[in-house]
């Protein structure tokens, strides 16, 4: 047996729910090989025991059809995720946690952000969905290479998609290609609580929502239907879309939801010839904008030609060049989320009742003076309303 023999062996086990084997991710280490006895490493992402049990087996009985008498694989993994400690209104309660990524306008790469973003996690061994809340501009359908998929109805729920390891709801999936979408806000908002609870999403560790850009009903909707277990901020390093990103941070304060970082987008440019990387819009400009909120910076994305293209035709960049550095950069970004999350569960989790609507129904939130008293109207007289009873 030689480490060439044990690797080629090795690369015939997929890593479960993925079609990349465990020595392409990069997965296996510390190969030893005495005659034909064989020991060696594989640490995972996931912390689900069934798929460090498949690894094994699969690896085991793939070195002994190459040659190995004896095989010792030891598999590293991350602990089990915590169950989510946060408390008020959930209309989607079999999702442990819930991820908003927003920013303050569009076009700064928020779509891809969270796709990458969701892949990533998904990577680590979460059961993860991703909801696309952009209800105006519902990209994510075609960045993962089913804008012809119609999901599948049963009865008055909707199924959600399944692809590259993750469940998926957008509304480009529910409406014909190319189809404008005129709504007021208040369909909106009944439209993000419709893809909460009529969508059957699984028991999901987190369910990541691309958002529209902004801050308004929709942010306003989903903070006030679910305890919303930390936000993402995605910007660029221009001033101009700084300044909305401050309208997003600010945002997630008033509703009372934690800050997991932001993501620089576009920040500098990686040669795909020579993989030189430069910075032609800047670099690093959100580092006082991250310090003022207290928070992080936890990924800088350069432009690379590659994520571009796998937007495009459908195949995100985080799952078919997991080395790349974009890739890289999204799952460190994705490792880094997970740990604020387990650590916001860990200090007693997140509570939207601050955020509930305080007036009563059919009343205007907007009529904050106590109603004044009606004079007393003489017989046949107009009760001055506009109703119509004179």
């Amino acid at each position: 047996m030689t480490e060439e023999i044990v690797k080629s062996a090795l690369s015939k086990v997929m890593y479960p729910g993925f079609t990349k084997d465990i020595v392409t991710f990069g997965f296996v280490n510390s190969i030893a090989i005495d005659g034909t006895n064989v020991s060696f490493t594989v640490e995972i992402t996931s912390s689900a025991p069934e798929v460090a049990q498949q690894i094994t087996d699969e690896a085991t009985g793939a070195l002994k059809t190459a040659g190995a008498t004896t095989v010792k694989c030891n598999v590293k993994a991350p602990q089990m995720p915590k169950e989510s400690s946060s408390q008020g209104r959930n209309i989607a309660p079999q999702v442990k946690n819930f991820l908003m990524v927003s920013s303050g306008k569009g076009g700064v790469g928020k779509s891809t952000s969270s796709l990458n973003i969701a892949i990533a996690l998904a990577a680590q061994g979460l059961k993860v969905g991703l909801l696309d809340a952009d209800i105006y501009g519902p990209n994510i359908p075609r960045m993962m290479g089913v804008a012809d998929v119609k999901p599948e109805v049963n009865g008055n729920k909707v199924l959600p998609i399944k692809a590259y390891g993750i469940e998926m709801m957008s509304m480009g999936s529910l409406m014909e290609e190319g189809q404008a979408l005129i709504w007021r806000g208040a369909m909106i908002m009944k439209a993000i609580e419709q893809f909460l609870r009529d969508i059957v999403w699984s028991e999901l560790d987190i369910l990541v929502i691309d958002m529209p850009p902004g801050t308004g009903d929709a942010q306003l909707s989903l903070a006030q239907a679910v305890p919303v277990t930390a936000g993402l901020t995605v910007t660029t390093p221009q001033s101009v879309s700084l300044d909305d990103s401050r309208r997003s941070l600010s945002m997630f304060k008033k509703l009372n939801i934690p800050i997991a970082g932001i993501i620089e987008n576009m920040s500098g440019f990686i040669a795909p010839d020579t993989g030189v990387e430069y910075d032609i819009f800047g670099k690093g400009t959100s580092q006082p904008m991250a310090d003022e909120f207290s928070t992080k910076i936890i990924a800088e994305i350069p432009i690379e030609p590659s994520v571009r293209t796998g937007g495009d035709e459908g195949k995100p960049i985080t799952f078919v060049n997991p080395t790349s550095e974009s890739a890289k950069r999204f799952t460190a970004a994705a490792a880094s989320i997970w740990a604020t999350i387990e650590a916001i569960n860990a200090e007693g989790g997140v509570d939207n009742a601050g955020v509930q609507p305080t007036t009563p129904p059919g009343v205007s939130a907007c009529s904050t003076a106590a109603p004044k008293a009606a004079a007393p109207k003489s017989e046949g007289e107009s009760c001055g309303t506009g109703c119509g009873c004179h």
